[in-house]
Order: structure tokens, then C-alpha cells, then sequence
């Protein structure tokens, strides 16, 4: 293969579906959130630190104030068989600290009550303001002696206001654990940066006034300023704040770098590509708080239900009332009507799903994976092939050395430290890939007279030998026979797609490379454990048939679709789903965008500012394949959680509420106001508990093999 085809992006093992890894963030803006149906007190969660600050203050002002009503309470007393305290005035303790509980705790429930009705939605925060209301006006009946003293429900009001303030405080608090984390990383990029003069002399500046172009020093234990690429030099680099991965990431000269990782054993330097906004940081915290906004099918049903419930616990109790006062119990008709609205405050099923989301979208942003459509996450789990595109996701989407062959009488690390040697100064990528294979073999000689000869390859000096690199045409222009003795290895590499260099010494050639867009090695086990999981792999690539069949073959991919335009990738996906397949499309390139956004799930692998992440529902903060996996475990645990928890909070107020009506009253079966407040705060306890397991799940690639 002739090197000027290689350079015009047309060999092979370049293929022309790559444009760019995505490795950065950013993105169109998304259509905005009007927040949660039966979150009407802080639609959209905007500012989840200052709501967290403010729930977690009324929480534990209310819940102490609230001690004395509840052992106060002779109701509770009754319950829990102590007697309960008596001195000069203490039966107006309950009443006075009551009040305050109601009207300072409570407010943001009526509030959102207020919101919820001026639009004509009632929900949630009407049935949590309706509970709190009807036992702040019974209570007070009760204690001015004009309604009965089963109705003395103070105990129960301030467990109502306490109990929702909790479930916010623990909501907003998930909430915001995922930016909090992000924000905490930006406050450690460094203020000051070592910048690099013209003249190679260091200047203290501030990290703000870098621009993009600037060159910076990255001492060992120091972290980048700003996003960039490596421009002399070589380090491992502590990447865990940013993609999850717990260890090291080696990265050399041409490697890109992320603002806010660390250097963690040597020097580089780092040529800046981006700042601000425009850095990959930025970009997570925009795909972040996205995550936090996005709607889900499970949402919206738990905001249909508040809405029904609302209806039920309205109808049920009119319908209590009207039944009671008809058979002559004027007494128990208040009562029991009374304890239908106050049992049918829906703290279960009001926090049965933004917990979930709450957490887990603070669990995966920490592990890097970034939710930006919650309906592509519940997708995930019932997905039947994932389409992976090849360069750039399934291979690194740079040439590697894969292959060198010597002539008799030569070594082929003499081969690759020639090569080697005569390539040092070339810009070319495939320069590149055979100075870092000769350096694993050996340290190469210096080279003098370098020449680059553009579509066929590269001549320099080495120890006073004239080293050419180049493919057949290089061997034209010189009039140098391919020897036999490699002949046939060099037909075998054409045959599969590689590109072909020779290596010649003073006009003979010495060896053959063979260089190719290298395997992942995590490929491999993604395309096993997906396999595993009953799930077929396809891989899409603009790559010839016998380069995609050789990568195919290797990672033992179910579907190859090979030379595929980049306009013509999102038809593929297509041609999947027209069989009745649902199809996650995973891929980092700008020409992938089309066809993430026609998958049923679309996976942006290496967060960046490519316009693919703007396609994506699901992005992925590292560039490994095996992290497809832990989205499909997030997406089969959420699902499960938001299920478990929306059944128990909906069975509960469907079971309770008939029985506090008194439905089985005729069999001698009657709900007691206490046992239903009781009931109804161990069923809030068991959804936030439920919830809290997500925390046990392990995203990170490396856990999935455990």
C-alpha cells in the first residue's frame, strides 16, 4: 500500500468514520425542565445546594421542636405504653410548638400546593399540604374543646412535616452530590500555571489568563490547568475525578489531557486546546445538571399517580362522610374522614422516584457515566444488540506497530530501532506509532538529514547509513526489490487491511512494519460480557471489508457492516431496528451523531465537545467500551428500584385509605388514626431505605469482571 494513500486518510487501518475522539464536553443547549409535577416548591432543581441548605435547616429546626409534642402526646403515650408527662401548662406545648412546625416547616408544601392549583395540576404537594392542613385543624379543634380529642393529631402533624422535610432535604441533597463533586474538582485546578516563554523560560500566570495555543509545565504531583495535548514528555496521570477509573493513565507526547487530572511521576509539557467553558470539566457539569433536569417515564407515572391519588383521597374521604353521617355516627364520620385525608399523604410515592434519580445520578456522575435522557437510561436494560462504532471505540483510532518481519542476517529490533530513528522528526501519525514501538525495543540513534518525501515516506542519516521508511512507491522512485524472504508476510498484512512500510539500508530493504488502528484490549471483554448478558454486538465502521472483518473476527462480533459512508451510518441502525431489534449505538466521532440519534439508546464514548454528545442520552467520561456495560447495570437496578418503590408507595395509600374510611368496619376491622400515621411513616422509611441500595452498585469497568 503506497504511502501517499496513507497520508490522504485512505489506507485501511485509518478508515474515514474517525473525526476526532471525543474527549471534551459541550454541547447544544436542551430543552428546558419545568421540574417535577409534585415538586412545584423547587421545579427544576435549580440550586440544589441552597434547597438542600434550606430543607436540612427547617428539618432539624421542626423535628426539634417537634420532641416535646411527641412526648407530649397521650395518643403516642398510649402506643408506646409510657405515661406521658403532666405539669402546670404542658397540654398547651403540643398546640403552641404545633403551630410553629406547621406554618414554618410546612411552608413549602402549601406553597406548592398554592402553585400546583393555580395551574389546575394538583398533585403531591396538595395532598401533602391537604394532610398537614386537615390535622393542623382538627388538632386545633380538639384542643379548644369543639371537635372531639380523638382528633388531637399534633404528634402526627409534626411526624408529617418532619418526615417530607427529611425526604426533601435527602432528595436535594442526592441531587446535588453529583455537580457538588464536580464543583469540588474545579476548585482544585491550580490558580497559578507555569507558563512556557518563547524563549523557554518559565512565567507564573494565572490560570485564568492562559489562552488556548499557550504552553504549560505539569510538574509530577501537579495538576493540568487546562485541557490540552502533551507536548514534550510522558507521565501517568491520576484521571479518576474525571472518568472514574481508579488507576493511572499512561499518557505521552500528541496524548490529550483533561484540566484537573494529575501528573503523578513525572514533568510534561502541555499545549493548551482549551479553556473555561470549552474544557471537558465544563462540559460534564452542563451534561450533569442536564442529567438532574431530564424527565423519565417512571417520573412522569409517579406525577400521574399523586394526580389520582389526589382525586381518590378527595372522593374517598367526601364519600366516608357522606356514608358515616347517613348511618347516624356523626363522631366517627369526622374522625375517619379526617384520617383519610391525613393517611393519604403520599411521602412514599412523593419520594419513590426522585430518590432514585436523585442517587443515581450522583452514583454514575461519580463513576463516569452522565445521564442526559433518563428515557434512554430505562431503555437500556431491554436493548437486544449494541452497535459499537470501530475507530475510536473499539480501537484506539491511532496506527500501531502490529507486526515486523527482518530480512536473514537482521533482527527486527534492529528493524524498528532504524525505522525508528529515521522517523523521530516526521509529524506524520504513523511516525509516531513506530518511534514508540522502537522505543519499547530500545533507545534509537540520532538521525541527521531528515527528508520527507509527501505520499511516499521519509529518508534520513542513521550512524551513516541513508534509512528510508516508506510504502511500494518509495520502492518504485528507488529501484529496491522487495526480497522474497518477506514477500509472502507482506502479501499476508495487504491481505487483511494493515498498512505496509518498508525499512531499506543504503537502498536494500532490511524489513517490513505492518501498522494498524489497534484493539482495545477492554474490547474484548466488553463483547464477552455483553454476549454473556444475551445481547448480540455489531460493529459499524467506513473502514474496508477486510480491515473490519480482521477487527470483527478478533473480537468476535456477531455483525460487521464495513465501508459504510458516514452519511449512511444512521440508516444502519435503521436497518437494525426495521428487524425488531432495539439498538444501542455507541460511538465519539461528529459523523456518529445521525446515528445516535436514531438508535433507541445513543452512548457517546469519551465525553467531549463533539456534536455527538449533543445526539447521546447516555455519555461516557471514559474512552472504555466495557463502561456500555455498567450503563445496561444502572439502567436494570434504577429500573427495578423505581418499580419496587412505586408499588410499595401506591399499594399502601390503595390498602390504607379503604380501611381508615372504615370498608370493614361491619367485620370489627378499623384502621386507628395512630396505626395509619405509623403505617405511613415506615412505608416513607422503606422507600428511602430502598432507594439508599443504590449506593452498593459498582459501575466502573473493572468491577463488571469481579
Amino acid at each position: 500500500m503506497e504511502r501517499g494513500r496513507i497520508d490522504r486518510g485512505e489506507h485501511a487501518g485509518r478508515g474515514e468514520d474517525h473525526a476526532g475522539h471525543a474527549g471534551h464536553a459541550g454541547h447544544a443547549g436542551h430543552a428546558g425542565h419545568a421540574g417535577h409535577a409534585g415538586h412545584a416548591g423547587h421545579a427544576g432543581h435549580n440550586g440544589h445546594a441552597g434547597h438542600a441548605e434550606m430543607f436540612r435547616r427547617k428539618f432539624l429546626l421542626s423535628l426539634l421542636l417537634s420532641v416535646p409534642v411527641l412526648v407530649l402526646s397521650p395518643m403516642l403515650a398510649d402506643v408506646l405504653g409510657y405515661h406521658e408527662p403532666s405539669f402546670t401548662g404542658s397540654s398547651w406545648i403540643p398546640p403552641l410548638l404545633g403551630t410553629v412546625v406547621f406554618g414554618y416547616g410546612g411552608w413549602p408544601f402549601l406553597t406548592g400546593a398554592r402553585d400546583e392549583l393555580a395551574s389546575r395540576r394538583p398533585g403531591m404537594m396538595t395532598l401533602i399540604a391537604m394532610a398537614i392542613t386537615v390535622a393542623f385543624g382538627a388538632s386545633w379543634a380538639s384542643t379548644v374543646e369543639i371537635a372531639s380529642h380523638d382528633l388531637d393529631f399534633w404528634w402526627e402533624l409534626v411526624l408529617l412535616v418532619d418526615i417530607m422535610l427529611l425526604g426533601h432535604w435527602l432528595e436535594m441533597r442526592a441531587l446535588g452530590a453529583a455537580s457538588g463533586a464536580l464543583d469540588a474538582l474545579a476548585a482544585l485546578l491550580p490558580d497559578e500555571a507555569e507558563r512556557v516563554g518563547p524563549d523557554g523560560e518559565f512565567e507564573q500566570v494565572p490560570a485564568a489568563e492562559l489562552e488556548i495555543g499557550d504552553t504549560v509545565l505539569v510538574r509530577s504531583g501537579g495538576r493540568v490547568p487546562a485541557d490540552g495535548t502533551i507536548a514534550e514528555g510522558a507521565a501517568e496521570f491520576d484521571e479518576s475525578m474525571i472518568t472514574g477509573e481508579s488507576r493511572p493513565v499512561s499518557r505521552a507526547k500528541r496524548d490529550t489531557v483533561v484540566a484537573g487530572t494529575v501528573a503523578t511521576d513525572s514533568a510534561v509539557r502541555v499545549t493548551v486546546t482549551a479553556i473555561g467553558e470549552g474544557t471537558q470539566l465544563a462540559g460534564i457539569r452542563r451534561l450533569v445538571d442536564e442529567a438532574q433536569q431530564s424527565r423519565s417515564r417512571a417520573q412522569a407515572l409517579a406525577d400521574r399517580a399523586a394526580a389520582l391519588l389526589f382525586y381518590y383521597a378527595a372522593g374517598a374521604a367526601v364519600l366516608t362522610l357522606l356514608v358515616w353521617s347517613l348511618l347516624g355516627e356523626g363522631g366517627s364520620a369526622i374522625e375517619r374522614t379526617v384520617t383519610v385525608l391525613v393517611i393519604a399523604c403520599p411521602h412514599a410515592l412523593g419520594l419513590a422516584i426522585p430518590l432514585v434519580i436523585a442517587i443515581s445520578t450522583e452514583l454514575s456522575a461519580r463513576q463516569g457515566i452522565l445521564i442526559k435522557d433518563r428515557i434512554a437510561l430505562e431503555r437500556m436494560r431491554d436493548v437486544d444488540v449494541v452497535l459499537f462504532d470501530k475507530t475510536g471505540t473499539l480501537t484506539r483510532g491511532a496506527p500501531a506497530v502490529a507486526g515486523v518481519v527482518a530480512v536473514p542476517g537482521w533482527h527486527e529490533s534492529w528493524v524498528l530501532l532504524l525505522a525508528g530513528a529515521a522517523e523521530r522528526d516526521s509529524e506524520h501519525p504513523l511516525a509516531g506509532a513506530i518511534v514508540r514501538a522502537a522505543e519499547e525495543r530500545g533507545r534509537p540513534d540520532s538521525a541527521t538529514g531528515f527528508r520527507s518525501m509527501t505520499g511516499r515516506g521519509v529518508e534520513a542519516d542513521v550512524g551513516g547509513v541513508r534509512v528510508r521508511v516508506g510504502g511500494p512507491a518509495l520502492l518504485r522512485e528507488t529501484g529496491v526489490r522487495v526480497p522474497d524472504e518477506v514477500a509472502a508476510t507482506t502479501d499476508e498484512w495487504v491481505g487483511r487491511g494493515a498498512a505496509v512500510l518498508y525499512v531499506s539500508a543504503d537502498d536494500e530493504v532490511v524489513g517490513v512494519l505492518a501498522l494498524e488502528d489497534e484493539i482495545r484490549p477492554e474490547s474484548r471483554d466488553a463483547v464477552r460480557e455483553l454476549h454473556a448478558a444475551g445481547i448480540r454486538v455489531g460493529m459499524l465502521t467506513g473502514d474496508a471489508r477486510q480491515v473490519a472483518a480482521r477487527v470483527g473476527r478478533d473480537l468476535a462480533v456477531d455483525e460487521v457492516f464495513a465501508e459504510v459512508l458516514p452519511g449512511d451510518k444512521d440508516a444502519k441502525v435503521a436497518e437494525l431496528r426495521s428487524r425488531g431489534l432495539r439498538v444501542a449505538m455507541v460511538g465519539d466521532g461528529v459523523n456518529d451523531a445521525p446515528a445516535l440519534a436514531r438508535a433507541d439508546v445513543g452512548i457517546a464514548i469519551g465525553a467531549g465537545t463533539d456534536v455527538a454528545v449533543q445526539s447521546a442520552g447516555v455519555v461516557l467520561a471514559s474512552d472504555d467500551p466495557r463502561a456500555v456495560l455498567g450503563v445496561r447495570r444502572l439502567s436494570t437496578a434504577v429500573y427495578r428500584k423505581m418499580r419496587q418503590n412505586l408499588v410499595w408507595a401506591a399499594g399502601y395509600n390503595i390498602v390504607t385509605v379503604p380501611l381508615a374510611a372504615g370498608v370493614l368496619a361491619w367485620a370489627g376491622v378499623v384502621l386507628p388514626m395512630e396505626v395509619g400515621a405509623i403505617l405511613m411513616s415506615l412505608s416513607t422509611v422503606v422507600v428511602a431505605l430502598n432507594a439508599q441500595l443504590l449506593r452498593r452498585l459498582d459501575l466502573r469497568p473493572e468491577a463488571l469482571e469481579e
